[in-house]
């Protein structure tokens, strides 16, 4: 095939490739998920829906509601690319009901900030700071998600089986911007690594943005 987007597709090409070599049982065991022998997939959650992925072959089947055509998992690479690292290197670990910024993550935080501050809290920030009633709608299509009372509209949700987060919005007014936090729990930092925890907001961000439409 040819590759034209080398950003995209070459990692997740190099990603496909590794997938040929996954051991599925240790696999769900290590990230506490279903997979199927006989049917050859695993059984996971994303974004509050369910999905099945195949093994060795890799594809992607939501399984409790239609697909739109925008469905990430089924249609962005990036995400795709995010699942696969998810299932070849992640890990469960039980979160403590704790959360924390991006920042307050040991060793990389600050290594990350930046991408973590243009791709996910600026875009939250500006892309719903002033169309807060929108964005509140969106997050209540999210399965599971959990209005919160901290600022002026927050929300919890499940990104993946056991990880979370937390979107917390201040209301601007005609002195000041909006502001916006994103929080994640306590077991992302042993779960995943600083790129995929940026990557995390940026596909929750665009699925709230595509929930809007």
């Amino acid at each position: 095939m040819e590759i034209e987007n080398h950003k995209e597709e070459v990692p997740f090409e190099h990603y496909l490739e590794k997938y040929r070599f996954l051991d599925p049982e240790e696999a769900a065991e290590r990230l506490n998920i279903l997979y199927d022998a006989e049917t050859q997939k695993f059984r996971f959650r994303f974004m509050g829906h369910s999905y099945e992925a195949g093994y060795p072959v890799f594809d992607v089947r939501l399984l409790d509601a239609e697909d739109d055509g925008k469905d990430l998992l089924m249609h962005h690479l990036p995400a795709r690319t995010f699942l696969l690292r998810y299932l070849l290197e992640g890990q469960y670990i039980k979160g403590s009901g704790k959360f924390m910024t991006f920042r307050e993550v040991p060793t990389y935080g600050e290594l990350y900030i930046q991408p973590f501050t243009g791709r996910c809290l600026k875009r939250l920030t500006y892309g719903f700071g002033y169309k807060l009633k929108a964005f509140a709608e969106a997050m209540e299509r999210i399965p599971g998600a959990q209005k919160l009372s901290v600022g002026d509209v927050s929300y919890e949700f499940e990104l993946i089986n056991g990880y979370r987060m937390q979107f917390l919005f201040w209301e601007g007014d005609d002195e000041f911007p909006p502001s916006a936090q994103i929080l994640y729990s306590d077991n992302f930092q042993f779960g995943f690594h600083a790129e995929d925890m940026v990557v995390a907001g940026d596909l929750s961000i665009t699925t709230v943005k595509n929930l809007c439409a």
